[in-house]
């Protein structure tokens, strides 16, 4: 723990003894004395409407709210619970929703005009590393089908129509299903049927025999571990280690009309990250919070296993997993490098869904708002990367660094 949330954290403490509400208003001389509440710097917005969808990487925005870190920014987040990607996206395009918790691949998806209407949008922070999984049916488990290499013997030795669900075509799920599925000799477009299901309905879906297979954010895939319908083949972590999820995204439109807000809304987001990440009493407490109906509508107990690292596959294998879900992770989890935004492009390509030949790191750049994030991260007083670029080996062996995402996206001898 740094002496900054030493800082932070004997300030809350303070403040709660003195029996006021959990507002981090009182304690703006942390880092932000001043910052919003003359001329220019003022919020454009006061009341600041995000979307969210009932999964556990929704954690920051509600905590933000919550706890009153937004109050501390001038501004007020209304946590506004959504039924669908689909929906979020649609929301966000029209401005019902100011901002949302929302699928990295999402929001390049609409940038680029894939599967519905284009339109100009900004990542202002990652919300998350790490922490979605791979579910496996229970009746596939039975018959061989433990992971990867288990799943592709049964489907060649088993010849029928496997279905397997994504939570939306260009988002984060879709894509590490593919890159998984890809990795054991699958090709997710050739070899099976994939669907569409919103993250709340995955588990009810699998229990009927809709699928054989889905990948997903928590607490969605333990659920179907304690309701004894399916296994976690792998960890998206397996895939990727760090890898980018969810993201805090706008419209540019939005942006423009609100640079306040936005910086706000980031700094205020940022903080709850690390406090979430800050202790194991805290983690706790923000499962308590999200389990509630309002939020992801589950038991606590679904929740605060995997957000501590503690697995199980649904056969008898438990582990502690280092590169569980991370909200803040000293700002490597939100930093919105572009070589992240950069990577969902590659795999848009990939799989037949970008038309043409992408502007791989123009459109990172104007899509992921550093600039913004960077004036955020002062204010809330977190470390900023020195490259905008980051290097990573995938589960396949290969290293994605950005440096070249036109052969990148070539290299994949299973693709679209």
């Amino acid at each position: 723990m740094t002496m900054n949330d030493r800082k932070f954290n004997m300030t809350r403490r303070t403040v709660l003894k003195a029996g006021t509400a959990i507002s981090v208003s009182a304690f703006s001389g942390l880092a932000t004395q001043g910052v919003w509440a003359a001329g220019s710097d003022k919020p454009e917005k006061e009341e600041v409407k995000v979307g969210f969808i009932p999964l556990t990487d929704c954690a920051s925005v509600v905590m933000a709210s919550v706890m009153g870190f937004d109050k501390k920014y001038g501004i007020k987040i209304v946590p506004t619970k959504e039924s669908s990607w689909a929906g979020v996206r649609d929301k966000l395009v029209n401005g019902e929703l100011d901002a949302a918790h929302v699928l990295y691949g999402l929001v390049y998806g609409v940038h680029e005009g894939i599967g519905g209407a284009k339109k100009d949008m900004a990542v202002l922070m990652g919300l998350n590393n790490n922490g979605q999984a791979i579910t496996l049916s229970k009746k596939l488990a039975d018959s061989g089908a433990i992971d990867g290499p288990g799943l592709a013997k049964l489907m060649q030795m088993e010849k029928r129509e496997y279905t397997f669900a994504q939570t939306f075509p260009t988002g984060t799920h879709a894509m590490w299903l593919y890159y998984w599925l890809a990795t054991y000799g699958i090709n997710p477009m050739k070899d099976a049927k994939v669907i569409t299901v919103p993250p709340p309905q995955m588990v009810a879906n699998m229990r009927v025999g809709n699928m054989d297979g889905y990948c997903v954010g928590e607490p969605w895939n333990h659920r179907a571990i304690v309701d004894g319908i399916g296994i976690t083949a792998a960890t998206t972590q397996d895939i990727w280690k760090d890898h980018p999820e969810k993201v805090l995204g706008t419209t540019s439109e939005w942006v423009a009309k609100h640079p306040n807000t936005a910086r706000a809304l980031t700094a205020a987001v940022l903080e709850a990250g690390r406090w979430i990440d800050s202790s194991l009493s805290n983690k706790n407490k923000m499962a308590e919070v999200i389990a509630a109906k309002s939020y992801v509508n589950t038991s606590v107990d679904v929740i605060n296993q995997r957000i501590l690292g503690r697995y199980q596959n649904g056969l008898g294998k438990t582990w502690d997993d280092p590169n569980y879900m991370k909200f803040y992770n000293d700002g490597q989890a939100n930093f919105p490098y572009l070589s992240d935004g950069m990577w969902f492009m590659t795999q848009h390509k990939r799989w037949g869904l970008a038309k043409g030949e992408p502007d791989y790191l123009g459109t990172a750049k104007s899509v992921n708002r550093i600039d913004l994030y960077k004036e955020a991260a002062a204010l809330a007083n977190v470390p900023v990367p020195k490259s905008p670029m980051r290097s990573s080996k995938l589960i396949d062996g290969v290293v994605w660094d950005g440096k070249n995402p036109k052969a990148y996206a070539e290299s994949f001898k299973i693709k679209a």
